[in-house]
This record gives structure tokens, sequence and C-alpha cells, in this order.
């Protein structure tokens, strides 16, 4: 995106993020979870959260339906505004993990050219990307809104799936089957992903 702001310095805190991940215990990092509407991102980012915090972490969720209510509520549905939302997102987490928090982001971020765009803004290995692998199927079985319903009726448009892509991860970090696995299983291969990599 180009910078539009003029005559900004970026300011130095004399605080570093090695110093507030010291104080917290634990090291920062992005979870981003993927994938269709109804694949279980958001259950699955919450379900994680409240492992984490167990463990003495410090963590948050950003959720895709949460963040449009203020951060991004003058934003479409549109694939520009879908690149914007993902973009400011990715800032967003940039941001909190630079204060020493685990971000878990739970949002359908259908192209992977944003998502790439977020794995560009952290240092290598602090981008993990979680795909919630759910056939459309079962992701329609689950429409608990009802929002393919009326995409199938044309009363949505732009809806991922149905007339909008969806763009699968090529290597993401975790791929969880989340149309398969019951909520305790993917949990675990998450949490199991983060031990093996010694960021808890």
């Amino acid at each position: 995106m180009n910078q539009k702001s003029t005559n900004v310095v970026w300011e130095r805190s004399l605080i570093t993020r090695q110093d507030r991940e010291a104080l917290i215990g634990h090291k920062s990092f992005v979870l981003w979870f993927t994938g269709l509407s109804g694949s279980g991102k958001s259950t699955l980012a919450h379900a994680v959260e409240k492992k984490l915090y167990e463990k003495g972490c410090s963590t948050f969720v950003l959720d895709g339906d949460n963040v449009r209510h203020g951060l991004s509520s003058n934003l479409s549905f549109s694939e520009e505004d879908r690149k914007e939302n993902i973009r400011r997102i990715g800032e967003a987490a940039k941001l909190m993990t630079e204060a020493g928090i685990i971000v878990l982001t739970a949002f359908i971020s259908p192209f992977r050219g944003g998502r790439e765009m977020v794995r560009n803004l952290f240092p290598h290995g602090e981008f993990i990307e979680v795909y919630c692998n759910a056939s459309l199927e079962v992701c329609e079985s689950r429409d608990v809104k009802g929002l393919y319903k009326k995409a199938r009726a044309g009363e949505i448009k732009n809806y991922t799936g149905i007339d909008s892509p969806y763009e699968t991860p090529v290597n993401p970090e975790i791929v969880v089957t989340t149309g398969i696995d019951n909520i305790y299983s993917s949990i675990h291969q998450v949490i199991m992903y983060l031990k093996n990599r010694g960021l808890l």
C-alpha cells in the first residue's frame, strides 16, 4: 500500500520487545487461522487461546466479525476492501506482538496474496498459518448464521466459496482437518506444534 502520511518519523521505545517478552515469560507470535466460513476458525482460535491463558500466556483473539464492528467498520466485502481489512489486521497484530502478546486471528482471509503480505510483516517463524480445512459441504451444514443460504439465493454478493474464491494455503505451518477432527484433537495439534517449536 502506498504511504500517504508525510513528515512522520518512527519513534524508538526505551523498552524493547525482548524486554516485554522477558517480563511476560514467553515469546510473542501470531497464529493466523484461515479457512471458509464455518470451518471452525473462531471456535478453534478461542479454544486455543483459553488453553494458552491457562498456561499463563498473555493472549488476544482478533476475530473477523468483531473487528468489522470497529477497526474495519467502514469497509465493504469487495475484493479491494477485504484486502484492506487483512492489511489492517496484520498491522494491528504486529503492534500487539511488539507488546509481547500472542495474537490469534480468525479471518477467512481468502486470498494468498493478502496472507503473504501479512506474513512478510513478521520475522521468519513468527507468523504461523493455521489452515482450518473443512469442505464447503461441511461448512454449509454448519451455517448457523444462514449466510450460505443467503449467498445461494443471491441475497449476499462476493461470498467466499459461493461467488468469490477461497485460495487454499500452499505451505501452511499447520493444517487442522476441522471438517473431521473434534475440537480437542484440533487444540492438541496446535499446542503440540507450539511446544515442538519451543514457543511454549
